[in-house]
């Protein structure tokens, strides 16, 4: 016998597409909020920045240059130097989730080769989308970051905020007292000078050694630049660190899990943004790894 349904249905209630026609027309719209802000939000870069474009006449909001103290909404367009820039208003709580990417994958959404991305193991999202906190090469394992809030992204990835990145590092060979001293003096690499902010031995086994090493910078294959810079191939580059986020000793490789709302009030408070709102469900803070 059929349990009958808990939810019952008014004999005149629409059904089907025109319930969801409905609903949709019912709903409340999202509050518009200042554009500096809502720029900032989608990723492009700091409130201040954001501001700066809008003087400089970058933006537009309905076909019209915007101004400073401008507002916008859901059904406002916005362009930015002619491009299309599709703003979120749905769920302004900031979320973070640690992932450990491995060997093979690479960090972009979309490969013509038809590689593995990080994205792929990404849960999908309403209303937002999933920032990608720097970049690992693709022989490079470790911990990845994505967040919801471009602003969080912004503090963490610009130069200017000089956010430590740290690794584990194998390498055939060892290097001497000397070199581990002119790595923390700094090199001169074909793009400019580089520098280690501390540099440690870890152990090896055989001809390999490891090594744990702190930069500050996020340019290309930097790690395994400065070490060959001595002749030294690196086997294996491991990001265990990045800010105050560190790769959880559980999490395997390909494993994901998101910060439970008080970790990310405190990453947060590190970087100096206020804390937002919380998730509404109730329920077991942070979670397994997946």
């Amino acid at each position: 016998m059929a349990r009958p349904s808990p939810i019952r249905r008014s004999p005149s209630a629409p059904k089907g597409r025109a319930a969801a026609r409905l609903q949709q027309a019912t709903a409340p719209e999202a509050a518009a909020e200042r554009l500096h802000k809502a720029l900032a939000a989608a990723g492009l870069g700091s409130r201040r920045e954001m501001e700066q474009w809008i003087v400089e006449g970058r933006v537009q909001v309905n076909g019209e240059t915007a101004t400073l103290g401008s507002k916008v909404g859901p059904r406002d367009v916005v362009k930015v130097s002619g491009r299309r820039i599709y703003l979120r208003f749905e769920d302004k709580r900031t979320r973070i989730l640690i992932y450990h990417k491995s060997e093979g994958e690479i960090v972009s959404r979309d490969d013509p080769a038809g590689r593995a991305t990080v994205f792929d193991a990404l849960p999908k999202l309403r209303g937002a989308k999933w920032i990608a906190i720097g970049r690992l090469d693709y022989n490079t394992d470790g911990l990845m970051i994505f967040t919801t809030s471009g602003e969080l992204a912004n503090k963490l990835m610009h130069p200017r905020f000089e956010v430590e990145r740290e690794y584990a590092v194998r390498v055939l060979g060892e290097l001497s007292d000397e070199q581990i001293q002119e790595l923390l003096d700094g090199i001169e690499l074909e793009d400019g000078p580089a520098r280690l902010q501390s540099c440690f031995r870890a152990g090896g086994e055989g001809a390999n050694r490891w090594y744990r090493v702190v930069i500050k910078e996020g340019r290309k294959r930097e790690v395994r630049r400065l070490f060959e810079h001595f002749g030294l191939t690196v086997s294996r580059l491991t990001r265990v660190r990045f800010g105050p986020i560190a790769l959880p000793p559980q999490l395997r490789r390909g494993q994901k899990t998101e910060l439970d709302d008080d970790l990310v009030a405190r990453v947060l408070e590190w970087a100096g943004l206020p804390p937002g709102p919380r998730r509404r469900t109730r329920g077991a803070p942070g979670g397994k790894p997946r």
